[in-house]
């Protein structure tokens, strides 16, 4: 699937920031909090409409690492959309919800992926919503069937770990992203538990799939190199910390069949989905 390009208000600015301004932490956090408005708006009606809806994105990192988030503020990290994945089976309720609210959605999207994502747009401010359906798919998939429920708010922590790892040209808000994440929250090694990353998950993914292994073992020793460049000394040591834990995870789950198989041929054949840039239009 196409990937989009983020909105901007008709001015070519950041949605909820004045023209000009400049990203002090102030600006930052008052966008944040107009943006937590809007959320709430749509999950009362999701509720109201009996949907689904979990956040991922920027804004679901700010809200599952409250502790952390100041990384985000001090690497003049901003929002530009509230995105969300929602069941298949609750595609109806969805778009029902976003236009009683008065939203407008994307045509062409809704014709060419309306089984995949729909994107709404809101009524008067420069904020945009990408709906995804079941699944992300960009450079590898994630599959969101049956973990909506882990968390009542956002995608489960392992679920926002993965969105990110999946990115084969993984860039520096995607990374102070994932160490945002990793710096708040604990590496579970025995399974999804409240407050943890589910480490197990990770590995068993990575033990599947050999094209997930790559991207993501990658990313994470992109993330550890990159620590000290973007982080404190013992901010930077926490997430390193962090990620041999995971990597620990991952050398220690055993391989399949289809991954040794995929192994044998490695980086001579893509192993991702090339994922095309286009305007929303």
């Amino acid at each position: 699937m196409a990937k989009t390009q983020p909105q901007t208000d008709a001015a070519g600015g950041i949605p909820c920031i004045p023209p000009g301004a400049e990203l002090t932490r102030e600006v930052l956090e008052q966008q944040e909090a107009r943006f937590r408005e809007v959320l709430d708006q749509i999950l009362a009606a999701a509720r109201k409409h009996e949907a689904t809806l979990r956040v991922i994105g920027s804004l679901a990192f700010r809200i599952q690492c409250p502790d952390y988030k100041y990384m985000e503020y001090d690497n003049q990290r901003y929002l530009t959309d509230v995105d969300f994945v929602a069941y298949g089976k609750q595609i109806d309720r969805v778009q029902d919800l976003f236009l009683e609210l008065g939203w407008s959605e994307n045509q062409n999207v809704l014709r060419l992926f309306g089984h995949q994502r729909r994107i709404f747009y809101h009524p008067s401010e420069a904020i945009h919503s990408d709906v995804f359906i079941d699944k992300l798919r960009f450079c590898h998939d994630i599959d969101f069937r049956g973990r909506l429920e882990i968390e009542q708010v956002t995608i489960s922590r392992i679920d926002l770990l993965l969105e990110k790892l999946q990115i084969v040209e993984i860039n520096r808000k995607d990374l102070i992203d994932v160490m945002v994440l990793l710096s708040q929250h604990p590496i579970s090694a025995e399974g999804e538990q409240p407050g943890h990353i589910d480490g197990t998950y990770l590995a068993r993914l990575c033990g599947r799939d050999w094209g997930w292994w790559r991207t993501a073992t990658m990313n994470l020793e992109k993330t550890a190199h990159f620590a000290g460049e973007y982080l404190q000394g013992q901010d930077a040591e926490r997430v390193r910390e962090k990620i041999h834990a995971l990597t620990d995870l991952i050398a220690r789950q055993p391989r399949s069949l289809g991954w040794k198989l995929r192994a044998l041929i490695g980086e001579r054949v893509r192993w991702y989905r090339e994922v095309e840039e286009v305007d929303r239009g």
